[in-house]
């Protein structure tokens, strides 16, 4: 007996089902591959379904900025507003976002930024966001005595250099990655952080260097 397909049994789906299929079509291919037959295709239900849900395509495309906006950002400001006793532990609290992929998502960063090469709204958002997290940022290093002017420099200086992995697409090793942190966080802050400092960051970050 034929197998009854989604289609076959009226099922619609649900909100939380297309709108997880559109993220997975964005991260994979972009903006333009966002479609409603698309969509329908990969999950199997008719395309009328998505109306049931959405009003239209602009307003999934909405959804997902939206997305983008609450977990990455939002995740950077939380972590930027976390506890730190010293300016290298809060610099290491920015530092989560880029080695968790729960706080910041590097693929939807990258997926966004080059739909805003098409797009003066998405361009626009993405410049705000890029505002507000420069501020919160300049914000942190000014709490821990730096001047506006220092502040920006960091701030600026740690930011574009993770904007710029993202965007170049750097792939590395985690191991190498490590190497790096305390030299970096001496990049953006000055100081080296305390051993006791890098432990924590690497037990967040479920690291062993003396197995790498």
């Amino acid at each position: 007996m034929k197998k009854q397909s989604n289609n076959d049994s009226g099922w619609r789906g649900s909100p939380e089902v297309w709108f997880e299929a559109a993220v997975e079509i964005l991260l994979e291919s972009g903006v333009e591959a966002v479609k409603i037959a698309t969509l329908a295709k990969r999950l199997n239900i008719s395309r009328t379904s998505f109306y049931w849900f959405f009003k239209d395509r602009d307003a999934l495309l909405q959804e997902l900025v939206a997305f983008w906006q609450r977990k990455n950002t939002g995740s950077l400001i939380r972590q930027v507003e976390a506890y730190a006793e010293t300016i290298t532990e809060a610099t290491l609290n920015i530092f989560d976002c880029w080695y968790d992929q729960t706080l910041f998502d590097a693929r939807l960063e990258f997926a966004i930024r080059s739909w805003s090469l098409q797009s003066i709204e998405i361009k626009n958002a993405v410049q705000a966001a890029d505002d507000e997290r420069l501020e919160a940022l300049i914000a942190l290093f000014e709490r821990f005595g730096k001047t506006r002017i220092e502040a920006e420099v960091n701030a600026r200086t740690l930011y574009l250099v993770q904007i710029g992995y993202i965007t170049m697409q750097t792939q590395e090793t985690l191991a190498t990655r490590m190497r790096r942190v305390p030299d970096y966080v001496k990049a953006f802050t000055g100081q080296l952080p305390s051993d006791s400092e890098i432990s924590r960051f690497h037990h967040r970050h479920a690291f062993n260097h003396t197995t790498e």
